[in-house]
Protein backbone atom coordinates (compact mmCIF):
# COMPACT_ATOMS: atom_id res chain seq x y z
CA UNK A 1 0.00 0.00 0.00
CA UNK A 2 1.21 2.97 -0.71
CA UNK A 3 1.71 6.43 1.55
CA UNK A 4 1.87 9.60 1.08
CA UNK A 5 5.50 10.57 3.00
CA UNK A 6 7.05 14.07 4.17
CA UNK A 7 10.89 13.15 5.20
CA UNK A 8 11.60 16.56 6.58
CA UNK A 9 15.08 17.54 6.23
CA UNK A 10 17.07 15.66 8.71
CA UNK A 11 16.42 12.61 6.66
CA UNK A 12 18.91 13.40 4.30
CA UNK A 13 21.05 14.30 6.94
CA UNK A 14 21.56 14.02 10.59
CA UNK A 15 19.26 10.89 10.90
CA UNK A 16 19.80 9.23 7.57
CA UNK A 17 19.49 5.91 9.45
CA UNK A 18 16.45 6.85 10.57
CA UNK A 19 15.00 7.16 7.17
CA UNK A 20 17.05 4.44 5.83
CA UNK A 21 15.38 2.04 8.78
CA UNK A 22 11.98 3.61 8.67
CA UNK A 23 12.28 2.50 4.31
CA UNK A 24 13.13 -0.78 5.49
CA UNK A 25 10.92 -1.85 7.77
CA UNK A 26 7.80 -0.35 6.14
CA UNK A 27 8.47 -2.05 2.82
CA UNK A 28 8.83 -5.11 4.66
CA UNK A 29 5.51 -4.73 6.04
CA UNK A 30 3.95 -3.87 2.67
CA UNK A 31 4.08 0.41 3.18
CA UNK A 32 5.30 2.37 0.37
CA UNK A 33 6.35 5.68 1.76
CA UNK A 34 6.36 8.18 -1.24
CA UNK A 35 7.73 11.57 -0.91
CA UNK A 36 5.20 14.52 -1.73
CA UNK A 37 6.51 16.36 -4.72
CA UNK A 38 8.74 19.00 -3.99
CA UNK A 39 8.65 19.49 0.02
CA UNK A 40 10.26 21.95 1.95
CA UNK A 41 11.59 22.30 5.29
CA UNK A 42 8.99 22.86 7.86
CA UNK A 43 10.81 25.12 9.98
CA UNK A 44 12.27 22.53 12.62
CA UNK A 45 12.49 24.13 15.90
CA UNK A 46 13.64 27.54 15.73
CA UNK A 47 11.23 28.88 13.15
CA UNK A 48 8.16 29.44 15.28
CA UNK A 49 9.77 31.18 17.84
CA UNK A 50 10.82 33.97 15.39
CA UNK A 51 7.84 33.85 13.16
CA UNK A 52 4.43 32.25 13.96
CA UNK A 53 2.93 33.36 10.56
CA UNK A 54 6.37 32.37 8.28
CA UNK A 55 6.38 29.16 10.36
CA UNK A 56 3.19 28.15 9.18
CA UNK A 57 3.89 29.37 5.67
CA UNK A 58 6.87 26.79 5.81
CA UNK A 59 4.35 23.73 7.10
CA UNK A 60 1.18 24.95 4.49
CA UNK A 61 2.85 24.67 1.60
CA UNK A 62 4.04 21.10 2.27
CA UNK A 63 -0.12 20.21 3.27
CA UNK A 64 -0.98 22.52 0.23
CA UNK A 65 0.86 20.63 -1.76
CA UNK A 66 -0.33 16.90 -0.16
CA UNK A 67 -3.76 18.36 -0.55
CA UNK A 68 -3.42 19.16 -4.48
CA UNK A 69 -2.07 15.21 -4.94
CA UNK A 70 -5.40 14.12 -3.59
CA UNK A 71 -3.73 12.67 -0.32
CA UNK A 72 -6.01 12.13 2.89
CA UNK A 73 -3.21 11.33 5.09
CA UNK A 74 0.01 12.04 5.43
CA UNK A 75 3.01 10.17 7.39
CA UNK A 76 6.12 11.77 8.54
CA UNK A 77 8.80 9.90 11.29
CA UNK A 78 10.32 13.09 12.68
CA UNK A 79 8.28 14.26 15.88
CA UNK A 80 9.20 17.98 15.35
CA UNK A 81 8.32 18.00 11.83
CA UNK A 82 5.08 16.09 13.32
CA UNK A 83 4.41 18.71 15.87
CA UNK A 84 5.16 21.65 13.37
CA UNK A 85 2.55 20.46 10.40
CA UNK A 86 -0.09 19.71 13.30
CA UNK A 87 0.27 22.86 15.23
CA UNK A 88 0.49 24.96 11.18
CA UNK A 89 -3.23 22.40 9.88
CA UNK A 90 -4.53 23.85 13.23
CA UNK A 91 -3.91 27.40 13.14
CA UNK A 92 -4.78 27.64 9.61
CA UNK A 93 -8.17 26.70 10.78
CA UNK A 94 -8.25 30.85 11.90
CA UNK A 95 -9.41 32.33 8.18
CA UNK A 96 -7.53 35.19 9.17
CA UNK A 97 -4.41 33.80 10.30
CA UNK A 98 -4.93 31.82 6.83
CA UNK A 99 -5.31 34.63 5.10
CA UNK A 100 -1.90 36.12 6.23
CA UNK A 101 0.12 33.26 5.78
CA UNK A 102 -1.70 32.72 2.02
CA UNK A 103 0.22 36.30 1.27
CA UNK A 104 3.41 34.97 1.88
CA UNK A 105 2.90 32.26 -0.66
CA UNK A 106 2.58 32.38 -4.71
CA UNK A 107 -0.71 30.93 -4.34
CA UNK A 108 -3.77 30.19 -2.00
CA UNK A 109 -3.31 27.33 0.02
CA UNK A 110 -6.39 24.62 0.59
CA UNK A 111 -8.87 25.15 2.75
CA UNK A 112 -8.78 21.66 4.14
CA UNK A 113 -5.08 19.62 4.84
CA UNK A 114 -4.62 16.07 5.04
CA UNK A 115 -4.64 14.35 8.32
CA UNK A 116 -0.83 14.29 9.52
CA UNK A 117 0.11 10.98 11.69
CA UNK A 118 3.61 9.29 12.76
CA UNK A 119 5.45 6.45 10.85
CA UNK A 120 4.78 4.81 14.07
CA UNK A 121 0.89 5.34 14.07
CA UNK A 122 1.34 4.52 10.70
CA UNK A 123 2.32 0.91 11.03
CA UNK A 124 0.30 -0.04 13.98
CA UNK A 125 -2.68 0.87 11.80
CA UNK A 126 -1.41 -0.77 9.03
CA UNK A 127 -1.19 -3.98 10.47
CA UNK A 128 -1.54 -5.97 14.09
CA UNK A 129 0.66 -7.40 16.26
CA UNK A 130 0.57 -10.21 14.88
CA UNK A 131 1.75 -9.37 11.17
CA UNK A 132 4.62 -8.05 12.96
CA UNK A 133 5.46 -11.17 14.21
CA UNK A 134 4.92 -12.88 11.49
CA UNK A 135 8.31 -11.04 10.25
CA UNK A 136 10.12 -11.99 12.98
CA UNK A 137 13.39 -13.40 12.18
CA UNK A 138 15.41 -12.74 15.26
CA UNK A 139 14.28 -13.40 18.99
CA UNK A 140 14.25 -9.76 20.87
CA UNK A 141 13.69 -12.05 24.10
CA UNK A 142 17.14 -11.56 25.20
CA UNK A 143 17.10 -7.84 25.06
CA UNK A 144 15.42 -5.17 28.22
CA UNK A 145 14.68 -1.98 25.64
CA UNK A 146 14.23 1.13 27.64
CA UNK A 147 11.20 3.25 25.17
CA UNK A 148 11.56 6.82 25.20
CA UNK A 149 9.02 9.28 23.19
CA UNK A 150 10.80 12.50 23.81
CA UNK A 151 8.85 15.23 25.49
CA UNK A 152 7.24 15.97 21.98
CA UNK A 153 5.50 12.97 20.37
CA UNK A 154 2.43 12.89 22.71
CA UNK A 155 2.51 16.86 23.58
CA UNK A 156 0.60 18.75 23.78
CA UNK A 157 -2.50 16.35 24.07
CA UNK A 158 -5.01 18.06 21.95
CA UNK A 159 -3.19 18.59 18.86
CA UNK A 160 -0.35 15.45 19.02
CA UNK A 161 -3.35 13.07 19.26
CA UNK A 162 -0.61 10.34 20.58
CA UNK A 163 -2.60 8.71 23.55
CA UNK A 164 -1.59 9.56 27.20
CA UNK A 165 0.59 12.16 26.62
CA UNK A 166 2.06 11.33 29.72
CA UNK A 167 2.29 7.70 28.82
CA UNK A 168 2.13 6.86 25.94
CA UNK A 169 2.48 3.24 24.89
CA UNK A 170 2.78 3.01 21.31
CA UNK A 171 6.43 2.31 20.59
CA UNK A 172 5.64 -0.68 23.74
CA UNK A 173 2.99 -2.77 21.80
CA UNK A 174 5.85 -2.86 18.71
CA UNK A 175 8.38 -3.77 20.49
CA UNK A 176 6.53 -6.30 22.41
CA UNK A 177 5.30 -7.88 19.21
CA UNK A 178 8.72 -8.11 18.31
CA UNK A 179 9.26 -10.25 21.58
CA UNK A 180 11.40 -7.85 23.46
CA UNK A 181 11.00 -7.12 26.99
CA UNK A 182 10.02 -3.30 27.31
CA UNK A 183 10.65 -2.06 30.37
CA UNK A 184 8.52 0.65 32.25
CA UNK A 185 10.75 3.07 31.79
CA UNK A 186 8.94 6.28 34.49
CA UNK A 187 11.44 8.87 32.13
CA UNK A 188 9.81 7.73 28.85
CA UNK A 189 8.39 11.62 28.38
CA UNK A 190 10.68 13.46 29.98
CA UNK A 191 13.05 16.26 27.93
CA UNK A 192 16.31 15.41 26.61
CA UNK A 193 16.98 19.45 26.23
CA UNK A 194 16.47 18.55 22.51
CA UNK A 195 17.73 21.84 20.18
CA UNK A 196 19.46 23.25 23.35
CA UNK A 197 21.83 21.14 22.92
CA UNK A 198 24.19 23.68 20.68
CA UNK A 199 23.01 27.19 22.84
CA UNK A 200 23.15 25.02 26.25
CA UNK A 201 25.20 22.24 26.16
CA UNK A 202 25.53 22.04 30.30
CA UNK A 203 21.69 21.62 30.57
CA UNK A 204 21.63 19.11 27.58
CA UNK A 205 24.19 17.36 29.41
CA UNK A 206 22.47 17.10 32.60
CA UNK A 207 18.94 16.38 31.19
CA UNK A 208 20.21 13.34 29.28
CA UNK A 209 22.55 12.17 32.25
CA UNK A 210 19.28 11.53 33.91
CA UNK A 211 17.56 9.42 31.03
CA UNK A 212 20.92 7.59 30.44
CA UNK A 213 21.27 7.05 34.05
CA UNK A 214 17.90 5.80 34.63
CA UNK A 215 18.26 3.33 31.71
CA UNK A 216 21.65 2.38 32.80
CA UNK A 217 20.37 1.62 36.62
CA UNK A 218 17.39 -0.18 34.79
CA UNK A 219 20.09 -2.53 33.28
CA UNK A 220 18.74 -1.91 30.13
CA UNK A 221 20.14 -3.23 26.72
CA UNK A 222 19.27 -0.17 24.76
CA UNK A 223 17.27 3.12 24.76
CA UNK A 224 14.50 2.64 21.88
CA UNK A 225 13.70 6.38 20.21
CA UNK A 226 11.52 8.06 17.45
CA UNK A 227 13.27 11.30 17.16
CA UNK A 228 16.60 12.62 15.44
CA UNK A 229 17.44 15.49 17.96
CA UNK A 230 16.92 12.73 21.60
CA UNK A 231 19.07 10.50 19.56
CA UNK A 232 21.82 12.86 18.85
CA UNK A 233 21.80 14.00 22.32
CA UNK A 234 21.25 10.69 23.99
CA UNK A 235 23.99 8.82 21.46
CA UNK A 236 26.58 11.01 19.87
CA UNK A 237 26.28 13.70 23.06
CA UNK A 238 26.59 10.80 25.85
CA UNK A 239 30.55 11.46 26.25
CA UNK A 240 28.97 14.94 27.11
CA UNK A 241 25.98 13.95 29.56
CA UNK A 242 28.41 11.54 31.33
CA UNK A 243 30.63 13.98 31.88
CA UNK A 244 27.98 16.23 33.42
CA UNK A 245 27.22 13.27 35.90
CA UNK A 246 30.44 12.17 36.91
CA UNK A 247 29.52 8.96 35.60
CA UNK A 248 30.61 6.61 32.52
CA UNK A 249 27.49 5.38 30.11
CA UNK A 250 27.65 2.72 27.51
CA UNK A 251 24.38 2.66 26.57
CA UNK A 252 23.38 1.79 22.67
CA UNK A 253 20.31 4.72 21.50
CA UNK A 254 18.63 3.19 18.74
CA UNK A 255 15.59 4.06 16.51
CA UNK A 256 12.86 1.63 16.87
CA UNK A 257 12.87 1.18 13.67
CA UNK A 258 16.57 -0.07 13.72
CA UNK A 259 15.51 -2.72 16.17
CA UNK A 260 12.48 -3.58 14.88
CA UNK A 261 14.60 -4.36 11.69
CA UNK A 262 16.87 -6.65 13.63
CA UNK A 263 14.07 -8.26 14.69
CA UNK A 264 13.21 -8.77 10.95
CA UNK A 265 16.37 -10.23 9.65
CA UNK A 266 17.66 -7.13 8.20
CA UNK A 267 21.43 -6.46 8.42
CA UNK A 268 23.32 -3.45 9.91
CA UNK A 269 23.81 -1.52 6.21
CA UNK A 270 19.99 -1.99 5.81
CA UNK A 271 19.18 -0.06 9.12
CA UNK A 272 22.02 2.30 9.17
CA UNK A 273 24.03 1.05 12.60
CA UNK A 274 27.57 2.03 11.23
CA UNK A 275 26.09 6.00 12.23
CA UNK A 276 25.53 4.71 15.60
CA UNK A 277 27.77 6.20 18.19
CA UNK A 278 27.77 3.63 20.84
CA UNK A 279 27.63 0.50 18.63
CA UNK A 280 24.96 -2.16 18.70
CA UNK A 281 27.34 -5.37 18.15
CA UNK A 282 26.76 -5.92 22.07
CA UNK A 283 22.85 -6.49 20.97
CA UNK A 284 23.79 -8.51 18.04
CA UNK A 285 25.99 -10.71 20.16
CA UNK A 286 23.33 -10.99 23.15
CA UNK A 287 21.01 -11.75 20.28
CA UNK A 288 22.68 -14.62 18.88
CA UNK A 289 24.13 -16.05 21.83
CA UNK A 290 20.28 -16.85 23.10
CA UNK A 291 19.70 -18.45 20.00
CA UNK A 292 22.50 -20.34 19.84
CA UNK A 293 21.01 -21.49 23.50
CA UNK A 294 18.05 -21.88 22.42
CA UNK A 295 19.21 -24.18 19.18
CA UNK A 296 21.51 -26.25 21.63
CA UNK A 297 18.53 -26.56 24.19
CA UNK A 298 16.25 -27.72 21.31
CA UNK A 299 18.98 -30.06 19.92
CA UNK A 300 19.36 -31.63 23.40
CA UNK A 301 15.63 -32.12 24.05
CA UNK A 302 15.81 -33.86 20.61
CA UNK A 303 18.60 -36.40 22.19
Amino acid sequence: MNYAYYPGCSAKGSSADYEKSTQAVCGMLDMNLVDIRDWNCCGSTPAHAVNTELSAALCARNLDIAAQQGVQKLLTSCPSCLSNLRHAAKRMEDPAFHARVDELLDNPTALKFPAVTSVMQGMAAHCDADEIGRHVRRNLGALSLAPYYGCLMSRPAEIMDFGDPENPTLMESLLGACGAKVLEFPLKTSCCGASYGIPEREMTARLSARILQLATDMEADAIIVACPLCQMNLDLRQKQAANSADARFNMPVLYFTQIMGLAFGLSGDDLGLDKLRVGADGLLLKIEQAASAQRGSAEGGKA
